[in-house]
């Protein structure tokens, strides 16, 4: 199965949920007026895209299809799709890694997929030729020691872990001094699963943090926020959290194959104006990829 496919099947619920709605609007389509566009606009609002952004995609579409003349059914549809994917196009989706070595910080909140998205993002760029540490920081629970460690054996990269209870900010610092002596491309920084809500974990990102922009304070830094695409409006939040304690600059979209909710991303993008950088699509090493907008807008509608 094809990335767009599994894509397509992973977003199964979203479409069936999204469609569902659009289709009995369109099935009294008899011409493009405001009661048609409060309906869309309504659909929207219910299927977790967040009402300013629902507003915004409703608005250009409305001017669109009254400059064009647009009336037809599917051209209404495909404008519908262009506009959304204009908001998730908000700039380049690649990692900009260009120094060696480079750092990937991952954050989010416990169950979001955060551990088993390194991996894959690790498998990703060792496909690609970069050798690649992972530095196990997350010290308050051993069982997320251990699976990372699964999942950089998986991966073929080299991994930095200590016992647990350890200051995780330590366990940065030797994996910082290993990448170095390694010569390797990147490395990837997993983090406590702390809740957005709680200050003291908050702070453990902020020492660890500190101690790579001292240590590598010429290296590309990108910061991935986990997201679960079940969550809906809570991911939101988990986004203004977490975007106060740190410079985010990609989000990694997780376990859209059980969600209705997986349009919540198209609001966040817009309200944050943070690209989405990852997609995952299932549970395998190589079920991560560079998010594309067309597919993933494709796969809703």
């Amino acid at each position: 199965m094809g990335f767009f496919d599994k894509l397509k099947h992973g977003m199964n619920k979203t479409k069936e949920s999204f469609n569902e709605r659009i289709n009995n609007v369109f099935s009294n389509f008899r011409k493009v007026d405001e009661e048609f566009l409060d309906e869309l606009e309504e659909i929207l609002i219910m299927s977790d895209i967040g009402m300013d952004t629902s507003i915004k995609i409703i608005s250009n579409l409305r001017e669109r299809l009254k400059k064009e003349k647009i009336q037809d059914e599917e051209e209404v549809k495909n404008a519908l799709r262009e506009e959304m994917k204009k908001i998730l196009d908000v700039t380049d989706v690649g990692l900009k890694l260009n120094t060696k070595p480079s750092v990937i910080l991952v954050v989010g909140v416990n169950g979001v997929g955060k551990t088993t998205s390194i991996g894959k993002i690790a498998n990703r760029l060792a496909r690609d030729g970069k050798k690649v540490v992972v530095a196990a920081a997350d010290t308050f629970r051993a069982a997320a020691v251990e699976q990372l460690e699964i999942w950089a054996t998986r991966s073929g990269a080299d991994i930095v872990k200590r016992e647990e209870g350890v200051d995780p900010a330590s366990v940065v610092y030797d994996a910082i001094k290993v990448t170095k002596e390694k010569n390797a491309d990147i490395l990837i920084v997993d983090t406590a699963g702390r809740l957005h809500n709680k200050k003291y974990l908050m702070d453990e990102l902020n020492k660890i943090q500190k101690v790579i922009n001292k240590e590598m304070s010429e290296a590309d830094k990108e910061v991935l926020l986990v997201i679960d695409g079940t969550t809906g409006q809570n991911a939101i939040s988990q986004v203004k959290a977490f975007k106060q304690e740190a410079n985010i600059t990609g989000l990694v979209l997780t376990k859209l194959d059980g969600t209705a909710k997986g349009g919540v991303v198209i609001g966040i993008v817009e309200e944050n104006n943070i690209p989405v950088k990852f997609i995952g699509v299932g549970e395998q090493i190589d079920d991560m990829e560079i998010f594309n907008s067309e597919d993933f807008v494709k796969a809703i509608i």
